[in-house]
């Protein structure tokens, strides 16, 4: 079962990566100061205070930047990639007590898997907004991004099964739209 559990974690948090990188990190980060989840072995200087801070500052220069129309396409370009690697990570991290091929197995393809389709289906939502509205219905799906970070992340901390269930719904549904489109 702590497999199970650490893997709906990590997918959660994984799934949450892809709408932000920082923010994740940073739940995860308060949540092991205040002993809500253990991290797993090589991943507790996520838990210090020091990290703690970093997240903090990344979150608020990420969640600021994704409000400027012209440069959130820009930061989508750049963040795809280190949305797949910061997915893995963040998913090896909550697999606690595992052998590591299995969690670097599983890190890899699920997590890093999971946070780039959720970047790549936000990316291609953001660029269709600022062709047709210009940019302005842009900050919209930033706050949605947002939110839906932040969402995931406390959910996954808090009912892992249920941000596993979130995150199957929302893989369905991008991957149904997926098979409608010419």
């Amino acid at each position: 079962m702590d497999l199970a559990l650490s893997a709906f974690l990590g997918i959660g948090l994984a799934a949450a990566v892809g709408f932000r990188i920082f923010l994740p990190f940073l739940i995860i980060s308060l949540a092991a100061q205040f002993e809500l989840l253990q991290l797993s072995s090589g991943f507790e200087w996520i838990g210090t205070n020091t990290a703690m801070v970093l997240f903090g500052t990344a979150s608020v220069i990420e969640l600021l930047a994704y409000y400027i129309p012209w440069f959130d396409n820009l930061l989508d370009a750049i963040t795809a990639p280190a949305a797949i690697i910061c997915g893995s990570l963040i998913m090896a991290s909550a697999m606690v007590e595992i052998e590591p091929w299995i969690k670097w197995t599983l890190a890899i393809i699920a997590g890093g898997g999971t946070a780039g389709l959720i970047k790549g289906t936000s990316s291609t939502t953001r660029a269709v907004s600022s062709v047709t509205t210009a940019g302005l219905g842009n900050s919209l799906i930033a706050t949605i991004e947002v939110l839906g970070s932040i969402g995931l992340s406390l959910l996954s901390v808090f009912i892992p099964l249920l941000a596993l269930l979130v995150v199957l719904y929302l893989t369905y549904k991008i991957l149904s739209r997926a098979k409608t489109l010419p």
